[in-house]
């Protein structure tokens, strides 16, 4: 299966700063990012150091689009395949995403959609899911990003339930989907 790797990840971080100088700064004091500096981002297998300067660029304007590009690339190891640093990321992305000023909040949903439905366990006799997929045993990120869904389920609901305008509306299905990750 195809997959991204660390230098290419490194690559992509570095073409986007050097692009958007600002964008490793922007919303450096943003309560949504608290403790992202603490991580030791690189520690997770091929995931670039800059993961802070990716997430506060989601909150610069100018760079947003192309950073929540970018912090897929490096937050996804290919198709069908999240990253092992993917929920350390989580609660970051649920707390951006939950904050109708984030200039990408609409993409971040789609973000979280896709860890949601990648998260659900995979039933270990469905063979086609477990050839696509892999067995849960094989991945242990889906049980993590499972715990992160569900110690941010008020604010998952509340977003869910605040009226703000997304750029498309969720289809009942997505919703479904993004609560049960949320529930254990």
């Amino acid at each position: 299966m195809c997959r991204i790797d660390a230098a290419a990840k490194d690559a992509a971080v570095a073409r986007l700063l050097r692009e958007f100088p600002a964008a490793g700064e922007a919303g450096r004091d943003h309560p949504a990012l608290s403790g992202c500096d603490s991580v030791a981002w690189s520690e997770f297998d091929g995931c670039p150091a800059r993961i802070p300067e990716l997430l506060r660029g989601l909150l610069d304007r100018t760079a947003a689009t192309e950073a929540e590009r970018v912090l897929c690339t490096v937050l996804m190891d290919g198709v069908f395949r999240m990253g092992p640093a993917m929920p350390a990321a989580l609660p970051y992305l649920i707390r951006l995403t939950a904050d109708p000023e984030v200039p990408v909040r609409s993409a971040l949903l789609e973000l979280l959609l896709v860890v949601a439905e990648l998260s659900h366990p995979v039933d270990e006799g469905d063979e086609r899911a477990v050839r696509l997929l892999g067995s849960d045993r094989d991945h242990p990120e889906r049980a993590r990003c499972r715990a992160v869904f569900a110690d941010h389920a008020d604010l998952l609901r509340a977003l869910l339930d605040d009226g703000t305008p997304l750029a498309e509306p969720l289809r009942p299905d997505e919703r479904e989907s993004l609560l049960r990750a949320a529930t254990r």
